[in-house]
């Protein structure tokens, strides 16, 4: 008998490990999408790496699932290949390695733990091996992040004392003015009228000042539910502080403690809010020759019940003793449009002021929809004339009230004049039947007084429909994004520095501008200092406007929807930018390869011509700075003892579309006035612009959608020092940690200085501190002037988005900041004034001035 063949047994392969399994199905879906969203890419003129790197993936997937070593060789082809165009792609940027290398290598080291799994196993040891470098290269880049990346030390030192140990002066210290404070005192929203944000305190130094405590803090009460941010820097003038809150209370504190001396409440509205509810802060005013009141005595006066006086009297016969009434006074705007005169010691109205202590600004402007007539920031107070300005309301009508400037005598509030621009040769209230100039430009951020010279300087904001420019008149076009020096007597224009031509990025003057003694070949020149949203800061002549600083002429992109209205070239400073170079591809960011793809096609989609490229309809345009900055309506602080600027500023772009009317309209777009309910939401996200062509959408800072994220890397915000004289860079720094940011909106709590978006600014003292919040991490920093280098934080119960301030009283130094939060930065609500100093007792407890 012949034998049987026998059959071989089957082989029996290894199973697929499940972990496997879930690897293979997320390569092949991350292959999918990288290599479909690249092919689009690339067909828009972009990468190609996404269109290789995903077929790569798709083949890992593939070999994956059969569970072969093959597999793992192609996810190696592609870690590599990723790797070195990471490098040629993003040279040393850490930022750019982020969302190139991150996902990569995560799923390289869960894919080198199951190499001993496949069909051909890998021994442990290479893959524990593997494993082991992929998580510490993980490791270290983590770590990485909680260093510092793109901090900047300028090519010129700063200056130090002739030991080499600490700051000293490079200028002679400037002539105090004669509306200079008490040392001790701040008594305008810069502390003077001059705007340097700069105290002469040094009581709290860099050696100490990792000893600040909390030394009281104060609530206000004044807590709106949707679009809060309070914005407030108080005054401290003697013993008193004085704020506003949210809607406008005005509220006396005592300067030691914090208490609550008197409140005046003006009832503001919820209606009224405009675009936020911000009270930036008050004015503070003396009248010349009279003594001020005794809280007391006026209470005594009133319980008298005195006759009001005659108009020509002012205030002085409602007198307590020899005192009178409303002698020293408060003054403020309010969201509905109203300036407020009150007794400084006792919170009562000024009844000589106005109608009993107030005054309507909405005079003669026709119809005022409730919101679209707001003052926002304090006046200021020259000669004795309150000048203002006042917010409307953004992107609502074409034929918007006017942003006519007015000026009101401080004792009577009596109306000095109006600069309606496009009636320059009437000086007061319009004829009856008419009203002052709609749509004209308006001043909604804090001008500088010069009391020597008389005038009053007004960054200028655009004209009603930032976005469309066809049918402004010849002096908007003139005016409007500029400088306007006002004589305070007259209200006539002096002269005017316009920063943009034909304004359609809604770049208006933002930071109030600062008066300094500029240094020249000829001696010093008084001079103003103006920074800008587009970034570039100038120096002019404050009597006539001249430039003082080199500034050029560059062509800039045209066309857009009304390409004859571009202006062909515009004004470029040279002697110092806040702004960083265009953006290109390699910019785009995210968290993972897929939301930085998706990025980079937005980016690959939109008009991009660079720095000032106008606005389109048929597709997106990048506007980069975007509207808040360069540096906004936190300004920039001046140290005049050493020639520094200190400047904390926005990179951020905006992602803009003009949106044509009959699309506005299918949209239900309507001006807020006819809208049932307040939908929120950033400025200019959907804003009609009535009587234009076009509505404006904007995405501000340029997020996604799903993630919340920003499309351009970080940092998206810095703070720098600046040589006055020169305008040299000293040194710049990322400024803000990704404590209050993170994907989908959640905060993340990491102590990582990726540079945030900041809204508010600086306080200095003579010491070299740097005192500010503004960033979207809830922290008060105190910084070294010098370096740049953090010295101390506090942890705030809200937002800072708010200017700090200094002040001393009975020999101790405070440092005071307003935590009212941001719903534009998204941080939290809150209505706290804390206040911190050196502890009491200890050795640093008394006066150093």
């Amino acid at each position: 008998m012949s034998a049987v063949p026998t059959s071989e047994p089957p082989v029996v392969l290894p199973p697929r490990h499940p972990l496997i399994t879930v690897l293979a199905l997320v390569l092949l879906l991350l292959g999918l999408v990288l290599g479909g969203l690249g092919a689009w890419l690339a067909q828009l003129g972009g990468s190609w790496y996404y269109v290789v790197a995903g077929a790569g993936l798709l083949a890992a997937g593939v070999l994956l699932w059969g569970n072969r070593r093959a597999g793992a060789w192609a996810y190696l082809l592609v870690f590599v290949g990723t790797l070195l165009w990471t490098w040629w792609e993003s040279g040393s940027d850490y930022w750019r390695w982020v969302p190139r290398l991150g996902l990569v290598t995560a799923l390289g080291f869960l894919l080198a733990l199951l190499l001993p799994t496949l069909r051909t196993p890998v021994p442990r040891r290479i893959s524990r091996t593997l494993a082991g470098v992929l998580g510490l290269v993980f490791a270290v880049a983590f770590t990485l992040a909680f260093v510092p990346h793109g901090a900047v030390a300028g090519a010129q030192a700063f200056p130090v004392d002739a030991a080499g140990t600490g700051l000293a002066p490079t200028r002679e210290a400037s002539p105090q003015p004669a509306d200079q404070p008490a040392p001790g005192d701040w008594t305008a929203w810069g502390r003077s009228n001059a705007g340097t944000r700069y105290s002469p305190l040094q009581q709290i130094t860099p050696a100490n000042v990792g000893d600040l405590e909390l030394a009281w803090q104060f609530r206000t009460g004044d807590l709106p539910k949707k679009r809060w941010g309070a914005e407030t820097t108080p005054l401290k003038v003697g013993d008193s502080l004085y704020l506003c809150t949210a809607r406008n209370q005005l509220i006396a504190l005592d300067a030691a403690t914090g208490k609550e001396r008197w409140r005046f409440n003006p009832k503001v509205k919820d209606a009224s809010i405009p675009y936020t509810a911000a009270c930036r802060g008050v004015a503070y005013y003396e009248v010349p020759g009279v003594p001020q009141v005794d809280p007391v005595l006026a209470d005594v006066a009133a319980d008298l019940a005195l006759p009001e006086p005659p108009p020509s009297m002012g205030n002085r016969p409602l007198a307590a003793g020899n005192r009178a009434l409303c002698a020293a006074r408060i003054i403020e705007g309010t969201l509905d449009g109203r300036l407020i005169a009150v007794d400084a010691a006792t919170g009562r109205p000024c009844p000589g002021f106005g109608n009993n202590g107030q005054v309507d600004i909405t005079l003669g402007m026709g119809e005022v929809p409730p919101g679209y007539v707001s003052i926002t920031s304090p006046p200021a107070i020259v000669r004795g004339v309150i000048v203002t300005g006042h917010q409307v309301l953004d992107g609502q009508r074409r034929d918007a009230p006017s942003g006519v400037i007015q000026a009101y005598d401080a004792q009577t509030g009596k109306l000095r004049w109006a600069w309606d621009m496009d009636a320059p040769d009437r000086s007061g209230l319009p004829p009856q039947g008419q009203t002052y100039t709609r749509g004209t430009p308006n001043m909604w951020t804090t001008a500088t007084g010069d009391e020597q010279l008389g005038l009053v300087y007004l960054p200028m904001g655009n004209s009603a429909g930032d976005y469309w420019s066809g049918s402004r008149t010849e002096n908007q076009n003139r005016y409007a994004t500029s400088l306007v020096a006002l004589d305070v007597a007259t209200g006539k224009p002096v002269w005017n520095f316009q920063a943009v031509r034909k304004d359609v990025w809604d770049y208006d003057l933002g930071s109030q501008a600062t008066l300094i003694d500029y240094p020249t070949a000829a001696g010093k020149v008084p001079a103003i200092l103006l920074p800008t949203k587009q970034g570039d800061l100038y120096v002019l002549d404050r009597r006539t406007g001249a430039l003082l600083t080199p500034a050029e002429e560059r062509a800039v992109p045209g066309g857009g929807v009304e390409p004859e209205q571009r202006a062909p070239t515009q004004r470029f400073s040279l002697y110092h930018t806040l702004r960083k170079p265009d953006l290109t591809e390699r910019d785009m960011w995210g968290i993972t390869p897929i939301d930085q793809l998706v990025c980079r096609i937005q980016f690959r989609k939109a008009s991009y011509q660079g720095f000032y490229t106008p606005p389109t309809a048929d597709r997106h345009s990048i506007e980069y700075p975007g509207y808040n900055g360069g540096s906004d309506w936190g300004s920039v602080a001046v140290d005049p003892r050493h020639g520094v600027i200190v400047a904390n500023y926005n990179d951020m772009p905006n992602y803009n579309r003009l949106v044509p009317r009959a699309e506005a309209d299918r949209k239900g777009w309507v001006p807020r006035e006819q809208v049932r309910a307040d939908r929120g939401g950033a400025e200019g996200a959907g804003d009609p612009q009535t009587g234009t062509p076009y509505a404006i959408d904007v995405n501000a800072g340029w997020r996604l959608p799903f993630t919340r994220l920003l499309c351009k890397q970080p940092p998206y915000g810095g703070i720098r020092a600046i040589d006055l004289r020169t305008g040299q860079l000293l040194w710049d720094r990322p400024f803000g940690s990704a404590r209050g940011n993170g994907p989908f909106g959640i905060r993340s709590g990491l102590p990582i200085e990726i540079g945030t978006p900041n809204n508010g600014g600086s306080a200095l003292t003579a010491s070299g501190l740097i005192f500010i919040a503004a960033a979207t991490d809830d922290l008060l920093r105190a910084i070294d002037l010098k370096t740049g280098k953090e010295l101390w934080h506090a942890k705030l119960p809200a937002g800072g988005q708010a200017n700090p301030m200094v002040y001393e009283y009975d020999g101790r130094q405070y440092v005071v900041i307003m935590a009212g939060g941001h719903h534009f930065m998204e941080t939290p609500a809150g209505d706290y004034v804390m206040a911190y100093a050196l502890p009491k007792g200890s050795k640093n407890g008394q006066s150093q001035r």
